[in-house]
């Protein structure tokens, strides 16, 4: 059905005519973990400190701990790895468009935000090779999907290990591709896809040469000596299927097998060869020839839809570049390094309009009911189990909203094509900061528009401080005039920390350090806030979440006093 659609919005947004070939960073990780527990960073291994940031991050993990209880909390939860690289990226504007996991085979597709409306059509499988097919601990997982109209697919494998298996290990990954398929009608099949990624711990070994001379060509960087004898190039020349894939220069160590916290290769007794376990391969489909294109009989009677596709591949090209290969040695906690694959990735662009357009209406905040506006800028299945969330900016991925509403039970207004839809007040907590709208559609499970950052004001809490001036007694460098919220909770707006909290027995100094602009903040009301935090077992924080319930439960305690409460 989804294939059927992307059909129809390709066909009509064949309006563009310019030859502008637009160009895109795509990252590839591929990591044996051994069922370690992630580091503490990866901004090396992402490469973080580049001032070039990729549109893409692929990370493709093998040997994830899967002990029974802990792999039902993953699949109930986010496993510890995809939280690490959740959190890392995030802040820097990526979101987790989608994932699979298959016991320890683990693969994570990320995205910045703004191309997330353009990436369509995503489906997920996995195929079993461990225990003759009914174990997971081998296998491979895929995401595939449609990027401005381009069909890609990502293929994750973990391999039969050991020397002697390389047949095997074709095998394997034969059956992969022949196994996986995917629900619809022109890409039903990995190699289908315009690209296809291959990686993992393919475990190809280096056959031949002993342990001394590997290591001596390591230690010497003159890995091209042994590049004749890595088993994979050697099933290459052999094997059609190998050839239609391509692969960087493999100048760079070997990622398996080192000691841990090491970069020793393994001096265990078992002292495993080095070997380039764990690779980056790709292909880009090629134009259709003749004699695939000829019937049974050997007649070429060309197909009109092949002709049509053709034409299609003609006027939105796609090229594909590798710019960096190489394994990352700083990383310990596993016997393989992590490697990875910094691609150039250049496209026409089959489409640039979002299905949907979405914008938030006025000021928002927790005090006013507020309204969504929505159009549909292409036709497509939605369905009264459509929503829109809200988000703050730097959300981690789809399920990461603050709030949302459905979009049919709170419509107030539309037309054919544009729709508004009320959010009750009571729904948008009370937060502040920069947020975007993301309408999801259920039948197509992936958000379809997103709308532009706006400021959700904590209205309540500013206007009620915006009254006073911060002059710290002890701390002159602290600037004056700003709103003392900002003061209390600069994380929140992002300034600088000049905050030194106050103990519960010196909050009467919070009186010294209050010049009052407006209204005097009354000494009997400050007293009866002193006692009513003590009557409750509060206390003063730096906590943005506690500071605003602290705010609003005193202000309801002492309205309730006052017999005040609306």
């Amino acid at each position: 059905m989804e294939d059927d659609l992307s059909q129809a919005l390709n066909s009509v947004s064949l309006e563009q005519k310019d030859d502008k070939m637009d160009t895109f960073g795509l990252y590839v990780v591929t990591w044996n973990v051994a069922t370690a527990e992630p580091p503490d960073d990866v901004n090396s291994l992402l490469q973080l400190n580049s001032p070039k940031k990729p549109d893409l991050y692929v990370i493709g993990l093998q040997e994830v701990k899967a002990a029974p209880l802990k792999f039902v909390t993953d699949l109930a939860f986010e496993d510890s790895w995809s939280h690490l690289f959740m959190n890392t990226l995030a802040p820097l504007g990526y979101i987790k468009v989608s994932s699979i996991r298959m016991q320890g085979l683990l693969l994570l597709f990320f995205s910045k935000l703004e191309h997330v409306p353009f990436i369509r059509d995503i489906q997920v499988t996995y195929t079993r090779t461990g225990l003759y097919g009914y174990w997971g601990n081998k296998g491979g997982v895929s995401i595939r999907l449609s990027f401005y109209g381009h069909m890609l697919c990502f293929l994750n494998c973990h391999l039969t290990a050991h020397m002697d298996y390389a047949s095997q290990r074709v095998n394997e990954f034969e059956s992969i591709l022949d196994a996986q398929t995917f629900d619809t009608k022109n890409t039903p099949l990995i190699l289908d896809h315009k690209v296809v990624f291959w990686f993992g711990d393919l475990n190809f070994r280096i056959e031949d040469h002993e342990m001394l001379f590997v290591k001596n060509c390591i230690t010497n960087q003159q890995y091209n000596l042994l590049w004749s004898k890595d088993q994979l190039t050697m099933m290459k020349q052999k094997e059609a299927t190998l050839q239609k894939f391509k692969e960087g220069p493999l100048d760079f160590q070997p990622s398996y097998k080192f000691d841990l916290h090491s970069d020793n290769y393994d001096t265990s007794g078992k002292k495993r060869k080095p070997a380039w376990c764990d690779r980056i391969l790709w292909r880009v489909k090629p134009k259709s020839s003749l004699s695939e294109d000829a019937n049974e009989d050997g007649q070429n009677q060309e197909d009109p839809k092949k002709q049509l596709e053709e034409q299609h591949k003609d006027e939105f090209p796609l090229k594909l570049s590798q710019e960096f290969y190489t394994s990352k040695m700083e990383y310990g906690i596993s016997d393989h390094k992590p490697v990875i694959g910094i691609f150039r990735l250049e496209l026409r662009k089959i489409y640039e309009t979002p299905l949907v357009q979405v914008s938030a209406e006025g000021e928002w905040s927790a005090n006013f009911d507020a309204l969504i506006t929505y159009s549909l800028l292409q036709t497509f299945p939605s369905s009264a189990w459509d929503w829109i969330g809200l988000y703050k900016v730097g959300f981690k991925s789809v399920s990461d909203y603050i709030t949302y509403t459905w979009v049919k039970d709170y419509q107030v207004s539309f037309t054919k094509k544009l729709f508004q839809v009320y959010v009750n007040k009571d729904k948008i907590p009370v937060l502040g900061g920069e947020c975007v709208l993301c309408y999801y559609s259920s039948n197509l499970q992936r958000i379809v528009g997103i709308s532009k950052p706006f400021k959700e004001e904590l209205d309540e809490i500013v206007s009620a401080w915006n009254c006073h001036r911060i002059r710290p007694t002890h701390n002159p460098c602290a600037p004056s005039g700003r709103p003392s919220i900002m003061f209390a909770v600069p994380s929140l707006y992002g300034v600088q920390n000049f905050l030194h909290p106050v103990e519960q027995t010196k909050l009467s100094i919070c009186q010294e350090e209050c010049l009052f602009k407006d209204y005097p903040c009354d000494e009997d009301v400050f007293q009866l806030c002193v006692e009513l935090m003590a009557e409750h077992n509060r206390v003063m924080s730096d906590d943005v979440y506690e500071i605003t319930d602290l705010y609003l439960q005193l202000r309801e305690l002492i309205l309730q006093g006052l017999d005040l409460e609306d």
